[in-house]
């Protein structure tokens, strides 16, 4: 047998499905009058009347003092679940980086359709933190472009909306209550114990408000001495229904709109963080996914960029992949673009696309557009140039280009800034688009350039604008064992959706080989542990691109599913020939429908009785069985699968 395949088949389903990624799948279905939600660690998730979703989820979180989320051991927990009403008690203790807290929380559901949700804590030692208190995330969905009634500490009240397009600052401020409407149910929400504000979480793509304490305008760090007490405490009421919408065993059905069309976008990857270069095999494997072009990061104020850049353009030139350069200057930039020119002219580089970043601008200051973009284009007259930010759109929102010089804006996209959970990820698939949306308001005509995509945040950009090399004796901050796995797959291909349909222009994603690639490559995990895999081994992700890159002349077609959280699909299609992937987000096995198409179909499906072939076959797509369906009959999705169908008009 096959060693990757045996190591492959030993795996526990959990490593297949997700990467192994802490998942605590163990939820509790509730009801608080005609209120339901979910409990699920510690949290209260989709809070929901009359078939609309009203809250998205209410949780308690400790962030030290580079806004890094410390998870909490929960202990002591006790239920009482009635019909039409809960309690809830339980104890987190948050411990890392010198932080050393406890809290018991207590949640109580009751009849009248309202929640009350509190806690009590005490530092068990001297630390910093920038925040400690409740959050409350509010769905885009029925809110965005709403009206709220925000009532302040001085018991004064305003009348305000809920953002149409994302907000850069915080829109609400000093809250004691809040009052909205969703789809004709009457909300109220009052807390007590901090001053919280509103602050629109998609600029981080995340597809939701955020309500959270404490205000960002207080300094912080704050240092909370030991035996410090925190005590706060949020109430929900619902004061109108609307009638109740019983959806939940409906079919899943997914429905294309053939008019509503875009065009792919150049799509690429970046170059592998990894130390040593590509290797022959590992070229030969990439020059088989037509990829548009290939990312690489030049810190100009380095004085190795020079060695770095050859690199590049040497494995560029191999895989045939043009050019998209990431290029970071200090205040000495028109010394440090004149050496690049000059080393561009020498080496006859062909560059299909530029990114201007600086090193201390968390967006590129029009200054330096200005005075670099004529000297780029002297040497690359065909290079598209784009300048914005390499971190989060958040940091372009708040320092957005104005500058004439530039032919794309463009920022950076990972779903990972404020929760990791794969139910969250999924959640905020949504929001990428969002950001797309935002962005053409203040782009000026300006393409749309997203660079890059991937599953983990790099770099902390609340202090930082670039990437730099860590310490490899333990597992990085842009490594997530998740891209392996099935679950990395549907992922990618949610944000391809998105991204897709909201018309941009350009995308990279992740990176050739190793553990933030699409493959492993001919070098074994560096932290085998964590990272599970093998040389040689073949990521899912990498037949979605294979599968994705075939026909790039292909049309993407706008399509929606009744249930996004737990299905979703990317329709491609000429005319002629329909392509679609779909996939299941989930732990369970779901039956679909594709509504208004009835043509002939075959059918492929990757999942964890697959993964072990497709993990070492490159070419497991064209090699392996295919299934005729039907596609206006039911079609079976295992979990966390990802299934490629194909119709030939």
């Amino acid at each position: 047998m096959n060693p990757i395949k045996k190591f492959i088949l030993s795996l526990p389903e959990e490593i297949i499905w997700h990467g192994g990624h802490n998942e605590n799948e163990s939820q509790i279905s509730l009801r608080a009058g005609c209120l339901s939600m979910i409990y699920e660690n510690g949290s209260l998730r989709h809070i929901s009347a009359g078939g609309t979703e009203i809250i998205r989820m209410i949780y308690s979180a400790v962030r030290d003092k580079e806004w890094l989320t410390i998870n909490p051991l929960i202990s002591e927990e006790k239920t009482d679940v009635q019909k039409d009403c809960f309690s809830i008690r339980y104890k987190c203790n948050y411990q890392a980086g010198g932080i050393n807290f406890s809290a018991v929380y207590y949640i109580e559901g009751k009849k009248d359709n309202s929640l009350i949700f509190r806690f009590e804590g005490e530092a068990l030692n001297i630390f910093e933190k920038n925040r400690i208190g409740f959050c409350v995330l509010h769905p885009i969905e029925g809110t965005a472009g709403e009206d709220c009634i925000i009532r302040h500490s001085d018991f004064q009240s305003e009348n305000l909306k809920f953002p149409k397009l994302i907000d850069p600052h915080q829109q609400f401020k000093d809250i004691r209550s809040m009052k909205w409407v969703n789809n004709g149910n009457s909300c109220t929400l009052d807390y007590y114990g901090d001053v919280f504000e509103t602050e629109d979480q998609r600029n981080w793509t995340d597809a939701s408000f955020k309500t959270y304490c404490t205000p960002l305008e207080i300094p912080f760090p704050v240092t909370l001495l030991k035996g410090e007490t925190i005590k706060q405490w949020i109430e929900f009421k619902l004061d109108r229904v609307t009638e109740n919408q019983n959806t939940e065993n409906e079919q899943i059905r997914l429905i294309l709109h053939p008019a509503m069309i875009s065009h792919i976008p150049h799509i690429g990857i970046g170059r592998s963080t990894r130390n040593e270069p590509l290797t022959e095999g590992e070229t030969q494997i990439l020059k088989t996914i037509r990829f548009n072009h290939y990312r690489a990061d030049l810190y100009l104020f380095h004085s190795d960029w020079k060695a770095k850049a050859e690199l590049a353009l040497t494995e560029a030139s191999l895989l045939r992949y043009a050019l998209e350069f990431a290029l970071f200057f200090d205040d000495n930039a028109s010394e440090q673009v004149s050496d690049f020119t000059q080393w561009v002219t020498v080496k006859h580089a062909d560059i299909a696309i530029f990114d201007i970043h600086h090193k201390n601008h968390n967006s590129t200051p029009d200054k330096l557009t200005d005075s670099i973009a004529s000297k780029l284009r002297k040497v690359c007259p065909d290079a598209k140039i784009s300048c914005g930010t390499n971190a989060n759109f958040a940091q372009l929102n708040r320092a957005r280009p104005g500058s004439s010089q530039n032919d794309f804006i463009c920022y950076s996209i990972h779903p990972q800034e404020h929760a990791s959970d794969n139910i969250s990820l999924t959640e905020n698939l949504q929001g990428q688009s969002y950001t797309v949306e935002s962005a053409r308001k203040f782009a000026h005509d300006k393409g749309i350039w997203i660079s890059p995509v991937t599953i983990q945040r790099r770099f902390n950009a609340n202090i930082a604008n670039f990437e730099v090399p860590g310490d490899l004796t333990k597992i990085p901050l842009g490594v997530d064992s998740r891209l392996m796995s099935l679950f990395g797959a549907c992922w990618a291909a949610g944000s391809m959706k998105y991204l897709f349909e909201s018309g941009i222009k350009g995308v990279t994603f992740f990176e050739t080989v190793g553990e933030r690639g699409i493959f492993q490559g001919d070098l074994p995990s560096q932290w085998p542990e964590k990272f599970r895999t093998v040389s040689k081994m073949i990521f899912p992700i990498f037949h979605l691109f294979n599968f994705l890159l075939q026909n790039q002349s292909m049309n993407v077609i706008r399509s929606e599913s009744s249930s996004p959280l737990k299905v979703d699909l990317l329709a491609l299609s000429d005319g002629k020939y329909l392509k679609l992937i779909v996939v299941n987000f989930t732990s369970e096995i779901l039956n679909i429908m594709i509504s208004e198409n009835s043509g002939e179909a075959g059918f492929k499906q990757l999942n964890a009785d697959t993964f072990a072939d497709a993990s070492v076959n490159r070419n497991w797509l064209g090699n392996s069985p295919e299934t005729r369906l039907r596609l206006n009959e039911e079609i079976l999705l295992k979990p966390f699968s990802i299934n490629f169908i194909e119709e030939r008009g």
